[in-house]
């Protein structure tokens, strides 16, 4: 349940690299019978790419939606620079969407729009005292970053699963954003296509200096992307560590699932 409260203005003031930017404290979700969180505990710090791995239907993707408003958790607090999330209206997520932005797993193109439309949606959404010639400015060099340069006039229909999560990448980027919210981001794709989002996840950072969480079940982007690596398993947080920390671990629950995407990837590779 919502509470009360006025409506914030929300500034962002990123805290130094490594302090903690965002908290999910205690957070408690349900879907009819279906528990998904229990007590569930998360630290995000500034600038570093958080990878949180989990098995299907465990609640990796509901997470990011809480974060952006998209949901709302039963209990608990969800803290973006000390702000509390759980205490702001559906209007009130308006500011928070500025600074924090989501790469759907599909995509989600506006089909009926062409591609530099809709990269320009967001910066007409949040930004619409911009003038139409910063507008483009501003989509040819997002477009440009993800490696489709020249395609604004391109219909959704007309691109590669590949290129759709690229141009869901610079939609996502195209107001500068503080963080990135990746929701399976290389599910579907092939190994090539895959190598390169993961290098994209990778050059946000350079280019942005945002901080990102990025939602997977592929272990080799894991390891690839990851500062940290976070477990969800039995409805909470089960370790969180270094890639190294977490190949290294004897928590049953991160044992059983990097053995089994282990086993996974040797059978494809016997296969092929």
């Amino acid at each position: 349940m919502r509470l009360s409260a006025p409506t914030p203005s929300l500034e962002f003031h990123p805290p130094a690299p490594g302090e903690e930017l965002i908290h999910f404290e205690h957070l408690k979700k349900s879907f009819g019978p279906k528990r998904v969180y229990d007590d569930l505990e998360l630290s995000v710090r500034a600038g570093e790419t958080l990878v949180v791995i989990g098995g299907s239907g465990t609640g990796k993707s509901v997470l990011l939606k809480c974060l952006i408003g998209l949901l709302y958790p039963d209990a608990g607090r969800i803290l973006f620079q000390g702000q509390d999330l759980t205490r702001f209206h559906e209007e009130d997520f308006f500011a928070v969407r500025r600074h924090v932005a989501m790469v759907f797993q599909g995509a989600a193109l506006f089909d009926s729009l062409t591609v530099g439309e809709n990269v320009a949606y967001p910066l007409r959404e949040h930004f619409p005292e911009l003038p139409p010639e910063e507008v483009a400015r501003r989509v040819a060099e997002k477009l440009s970053w993800v490696n489709l340069p020249g395609t604004e006039a391109m219909m959704p229909a007309d691109l590669s699963g590949g290129m759709r999560k690229r141009v869901g990448l610079a939609r996502a980027i195209a107001t500068n954003p503080e963080v990135i919210l990746w929701d399976e981001p290389t599910t579907g794709l092939d190994p090539v296509t895959t190598q390169s989002i993961n290098a994209m996840i990778n050059s946000m950072k350079e280019k942005l200096g945002c901080t990102s969480i990025v939602v997977t079940h592929d272990m080799v982007s894991a390891f690839d992307v990851a500062d940290r690596i976070a477990m969800l398993a039995n409805r909470r947080i089960v370790q969180v560590g270094t890639p190294e920390e977490m190949q290294r671990s004897t928590v049953p629950e991160v044992r059983a699932f990097l053995d089994a995407r282990r086993a996974e990837l040797t059978g494809r590779e016997v296969a092929s």
